[in-house]
């Protein structure tokens, strides 16, 4: 689903069938029969629900023979727990978001250095991503609660339902859900950061921050400051192919398949769930430096993939579901809709692709963003170059939080 900052070309899909015996009767690559075309009454296969963005997605003409396949499981993994981090975090904890009242679980630890007075409340959301966690933030999250200064401050950083630790329940996410969330994470007298005094800095990365820009700019949360990190707001897809009224049902497609029994973890699998395609996306685009990807980060990130209800949040973030906007006019009208009332950072990088960095230029003196810096990154900087992000965040907390907003 990282599809989205590929702006080099169209992202393949590669099917392979598992290795067969060979015979003078038949040859393995050459199936008995072609395969049925899919009706609205059955389910496509998985090659035909990977091909139906053809040409935007193609696959390899190596197939698996029908009258060879004649069973197949889909396991599902009992979710592994969250590992030991290493930088360990003050207090760990599940908070329950009511949807529809469904009670959904949420992830979330604290980061704080011993006791002190007058402490600042930082709440840090991951980049949603298929992958998003909140590992991303731990040593952004460290650094600025180890400083020494005037002002001490208190870092909360929270998974989004459906990805990292959370409960990952099958709803109908789009960018309305995930801002209910947030809503409700920053309002309710029973969630982490309720202790805030009116003074809480929402930091987040990619889509993350732009919906917490575009809650605060209707009102519904109030903080004192926000940092938008390498802001992004157009998902895989369509940053990539548009949203033509063909391509939404493509997209339509794609998502239904995605979130199907047994087909849709089949395709998961095959378009997300391994650790090749992750460190392959890592080292081509999350990342500035291939060097920096390393194995542990990607058996982390894999084990992710294998949560149970790993799948429905990336079928709405790789077909633009999660988008908070439609346009670079209305992202714009978000920031600008903040100007004299809460202090904005924009955190670009050096390093992001042509299409997600267009996006971020856009945002240097516009109306609204107090702050505009640029650090070394991609698209995960706050994981990549935790340092250089954490330098950047606190000066601009000193400035927002000592001036009073």
């Amino acid at each position: 689903a990282w599809a989205q900052q590929n702006d080099g070309g169209a992202p393949v899909v590669e099917l392979r069938s598992p290795p067969q015996p060979t015979s003078s009767a038949s040859s393995p690559h050459t199936p008995s029969r072609p395969p049925p075309a899919p009706t609205p009454l059955m389910r496509p296969s998985a090659a035909a629900a990977a091909a139906f963005l053809a040409p935007a997605v193609t696959a390899s003409s190596r197939l698996v023979p029908l009258r060879r396949a004649r069973r197949f499981a889909v396991r599902c993994v009992a979710a592994p727990p969250a590992p030991k981090p290493a930088y360990s975090p003050s207090k760990t904890g599940k908070w329950q978001w009511t949807f529809e009242d469904k009670p959904v679980s949420v992830y979330y630890e604290e980061h704080e250095q011993g006791t002190a007075e007058n402490v600042k409340n930082i709440l840090m959301i991951p980049t949603i991503s298929d992958v998003s966690t909140v590992e991303e933030w731990r040593v952004v999250a460290k650094d600025i609660v180890t400083r020494k200064g005037e002002l001490s401050y208190r870092a909360t950083i929270v998974d989004w339902p459906g990805l990292g630790y959370s409960d990952r329940p099958s709803l109908n996410y789009n960018a309305d859900v995930m801002e209910n969330f947030l809503v409700q994470l920053l309002n309710s007298p029973n969630s982490p950061v309720a202790d805030a005094d009116g003074e809480l800095v929402v930091v987040g990365g990619g889509h993350a921050a732009t919906i917490a820009i575009r809650a605060a700019g209707k009102g519904l949360i109030r903080p004192s400051a926000v940092a938008a990190v390498a802001p992004t707001w157009a998902g895989p897809l369509p940053i990539v192919f548009g949203r033509g009224s063909d391509m939404e049902t493509r997209y339509g497609l794609l998502r239904g398949t995605l979130r199907a029994p047994a087909i849709g973890w089949m395709m998961y699998n095959v378009l997300v769930s391994n650790e090749k395609s992750i460190q392959s996306q890592y080292k081509s685009h999350v990342y500035a430096n291939p060097e920096n990807v390393t194995p542990e980060i990607v058996e982390s990130r894999y084990e992710l993939t294998k949560r149970k209800g790993a799948r429905y949040v990336p079928a709405a973030f790789l077909t633009g579901l999660l988008d908070p906007v439609q346009s670079r006019e209305e992202f714009l009208e978000l920031f600008a809709k903040l100007d004299g009332d809460v202090s904005v950072l924009v955190v670009s990088t050096l390093n992001s692709p042509k299409r997600s960095k267009a996006e971020m230029e856009a945002l240097k003196g516009a109306k609204g963003v107090t702050k505009f810096v640029e650090v070394p990154g991609a698209l995960l900087p706050q994981e990549e170059y935790p340092l250089a992000v954490a330098e950047e965040l606190y000066d601009f907390l000193q400035g927002s939080l000592s001036s009073g907003r």
